[in-house]
């Protein structure tokens, strides 16, 4: 019984609020509205006032997305022939609209990765018909590591494209590491013609377990306990030398 009062007596003080900060009840209800819209406004009736309607953000701003790294395709001109037409004569004399079909403004990600991978072998391979030297194989694996590198960017639960990605890192790093032992010079043309940072291998690997960090650290323990003992025997030998050379002078 109570409670049923109390709403009602707060039913009808809002109700009150309301008729004041809109007004007399013969105006319109969209002055009403603009009038509750246009703020606070504190009533009549002392320590009450109108609580500000909500607000909705329909103006949010944009969030920036994030381009990340730049792709290794970013480079080719979109003017330019695809693989297969390059070398044809005909191809350059066309109208645009043929023209369009056969440049790579209309071509797929193969055959774009395709022509990057010839810029690359070009710019290491021996000679024109070059196919199967080191260098040109390095060319190739790296075409391939950097198109892998950036599908992981965005599909980065692929572990199938990781496998093969961690595959050809480390046969490229086979072929780098054969070619620096045999042809010094080579090595460092390639390396820098690709933009390749050659990182040395570490000399010794073992895999950390907990017993191997366990068996280490308790040596490393017996070691230093041993060189305190050692130094304490050296103190005492160095002692008892003065001694016997102090009862000799007297």
């Amino acid at each position: 019984m109570f409670t049923n009062i109390t709403l009602r007596t707060i039913l009808k003080s809002s109700s009150a609020i309301l008729r004041e900060s809109c007004g007399p009840v013969s105006a319109s209800p969209r002055h009403c509205c603009s009038a509750l819209l246009s703020g606070p406004k504190v009533s009549r009736v002392s320590g009450s006032f109108v609580s500000p309607p909500l607000v909705r953000q329909y103006a949010r701003t944009s969030k920036k997305k994030d381009p990340g790294p730049q792709s290794q395709l970013s480079d080719l001109p979109p003017t330019m022939l695809k693989k297969d037409y390059a070398a044809v004569p005909l191809a350059q004399t066309t109208d645009g609209i043929v023209k369009r079909l056969l440049s790579l403004e209309l071509a797929n990600h193969t055959e774009k990765l395709r022509l990057k991978t010839e810029q690359l072998i070009s710019k290491v391979q021996r000679d024109e018909n070059d196919r199967t030297s080191v260098e040109v194989q390095v060319a190739i694996l790296t075409a391939r590591i950097r198109n892998l590198q950036e599908h992981m960017l965005k599909h980065h639960k692929d572990k199938a494209n990781k496998r093969r990605m961690l595959m050809a890192i480390d046969r490229r790093k086979k072929l780098l590491k054969n070619l620096r032992l045999v042809r010094y010079d080579t090595f460092e043309k390639v390396c820098e013609q690709l933009g390749i940072t050659y990182t040395f291998p570490p000399e010794y690997y073992r895999r950390a377990t907990r017993r191997w960090v366990a068996k280490k650290a308790f040596c490393l323990k017996v070691y230093q306990e041993v060189q305190k003992m050692k130094l304490k025997k050296k103190a005492a030998a160095a002692a008892a030398a003065a001694a016997q050379t102090e009862a000799k002078s007297q």
